[in-house]
């Protein structure tokens, strides 16, 4: 679980800042989109949440919080498997793992996600994508 935020004031933070944040954040339930807002020393600071996964949280001392100070930002996914090839359109990025197929949106958030014996090929072509498995006897159609 993740969630960057967006500071709605001009201060410099410091990294420990983040942990601050998140123990004012514990909790609580926070949407992709939203603004928050927390209470430090009698003084209220808003935060605009620009990523949340999965897009409606409620906060735990588990969840990876991380600040931007951009409109535009970027996005790091740790996953625990190597990742063997990615494919890419308008609408989606597909990530092939050794016998997995891991299809998120352009925010990253996880639209399908499927393990597969003997994950041999992924092909692509607008918006199905097949995939070719168990040594090559099955085959898996994905539309999305």
């Amino acid at each position: 679980m993740k969630v960057v935020l967006k500071p709605l004031f001009d201060a410099p933070l410091t990294p420990d800042f983040i942990e601050v944040i998140k123990a004012k954040l514990v909790g609580k339930e926070i949407k992709e989109g939203d603004t928050v807002e927390i209470e430090l020393l009698g003084k209220v600071l808003q935060f605009k949440v620009m990523y949340s996964e999965p897009k409606l949280i409620r906060v735990n001392k588990n969840t990876k919080i991380e600040l931007t100070e951009e409109e535009i930002f970027s996005l790091t996914l740790d996953f625990d498997e190597e990742i063997k090839d990615v494919f890419l359109s308008k609408k989606w990025i597909i990530a092939l793992f050794e016998n997995k197929v891991l299809i998120l949106n352009q925010k990253g958030h996880k639209i399908f996600n499927q393990r597969f014996d003997n994950l041999r090929e992924v092909k692509i072509s607008d918006e199905t994508i097949v995939v070719i498995h168990d040594d090559g006897k099955k085959l898996t159609i994905i539309h999305i």
